[in-house]
């Protein structure tokens, strides 16, 4: 590789943690040029080079959340035992990076959504779109299994996952983040699994 180009992408990969760090720290709005450049060592003309906007950085640090969240579905799809002790393990997952990230994920989805940016939107969109179809078709296999009802929705179950987690962390971060996440998931988790496996 061009060694220019390599240094360039470490940079890029600088600015995005410092990012990060900037959201775990003092919440996405705090995150703007200035600041990350004040973190990284850097001129703001310096980020610019980089990166052409806050949006755009904020549109890598989401390709790389999601990215991580399809990869643990699909890790967590090729290992073994039943589908619903695997969707569990893959809510415990995603609960653990969440608790080490303080809800980084939503709170870059909260701050995307607040710019009204119908094609940034339409990205992020696409790419949760992506990453629901990997959790649909666990859900297929299970129906197919006999494990999970035949009559449940694979969509319809793998949004309400979803679901639960973005509003759990939401009630989280308003809280500034003092109760225990995975304790407060249990329970929800606990009501979808009997329903899941009460007999039709």
């Amino acid at each position: 590789m061009n060694p220019k180009r390599r240094s360039s992408e470490i940079r890029r990969r600088e600015i995005l943690s410092a990012a990060r760090k900037l959201i775990i720290r003092k919440g996405s709005e705090h995150l703007t040029v200035r600041a990350m450049a004040h973190e990284v060592g850097l001129t703001e003309a310096a980020i610019y080079r980089h990166f052409r906007s806050k949006r755009e950085v904020l549109l890598f640090l989401v390709d790389d959340i999601l990215d991580t969240l399809i990869a643990e579905v699909e890790r967590v799809s090729e290992t073994n035992g039943g589908v619903i002790e695997r969707l569990a393990r893959l809510q415990e997952e995603h609960l653990s990076e969440i608790e080490q990230r303080r809800g980084m994920a939503f709170l870059v989805i909260a701050e995307i959504l607040s710019f009204g940016d119908r094609r940034l939107n339409r990205e992020v969109h696409d790419k949760l779109a992506v990453y629901l179809e990997r959790v649909s078709a666990l859900v297929v296999q299970g129906c197919a299994r006999g494990e999970i009802p035949a009559d449940v929705d694979p969509q319809a179950l793998a949004r309400l996952l979803f679901g639960m987690i973005q509003g759990l962390v939401t009630l989280w971060a308003l809280d500034d983040y003092r109760f225990n996440l995975s304790a407060g998931y249990r329970p929800l988790w606990d009501f979808c699994r009997r329903a899941l496996e009460t007999p039709r």
